[in-house]
């Protein structure tokens, strides 16, 4: 087998790599689903505890996608945002095989990894996510998230930086 197939860009094995990408997104899923069992057996639907001026601890189901995207659709949309987020773990877990030895790169798709089946989980279990963090300022509040979404939102915003960083290295 050639050296380039079976080795990185920084020497170590392709699977590896690849094990430690899909040991971040693990750890991201488990916290993700620990912080969501206590949420569930602490609150009630609806129910809110303030924790500073600008925070609360919430339980809020969301039956629909990113800020409650299509959330009253009639029940079809659980299925398709589960299929989406089917697939899309399947191009990542490839992706991350293809790509093990570009840190920023495999970072940012492993936290996407871990948050999409974070939420694709809860759909399959509850048919909806589970939402706890709400954020506001005065009377207005951000849409409740719950750690996957932050990891999704984190993982994005790195994939941003991380074209970015490759982009001024082709200067």
């Amino acid at each position: 087998m050639a050296i380039s197939k079976k080795f990185g860009q920084n020497g170590t094995s392709k699977s590896q790599g690849l094990a430690l990408w899909l040991g971040i997104a693990l750890l991201v899923l488990l916290l993700d689903q620990f912080t969501k069992v206590l949420v569930l057996g602490a609150f009630q639907l609806g129910d809110s505890t303030p924790i500073t001026s600008f925070f609360n601890l919430v339980r809020v189901h969301n039956h629909g996608a990113a800020f409650s995207f299509l959330a009253g659709a009639g029940g079809w949309q659980r299925w398709f945002f589960t299929g989406i987020g089917l697939a899309a773990a399947i191009f990542m877990v490839w992706m991350l095989r293809a790509h093990p030895g570009q840190k920023l790169f495999s970072l940012a798709i492993s936290l996407i990894l871990g948050g999409a089946i974070g939420n694709v989980l809860d759909r399959l279990l509850h048919g909806y996510v589970v939402d706890f963090l709400d954020f506001y300022w005065g009377a207005w509040h951000f849409p409740a998230f719950n750690v996957a979404d932050s990891a999704i939102s984190v993982g994005a915003a790195l994939l941003i930086l991380d074209e970015i960083l490759r982009v001024r290295r082709g200067r």
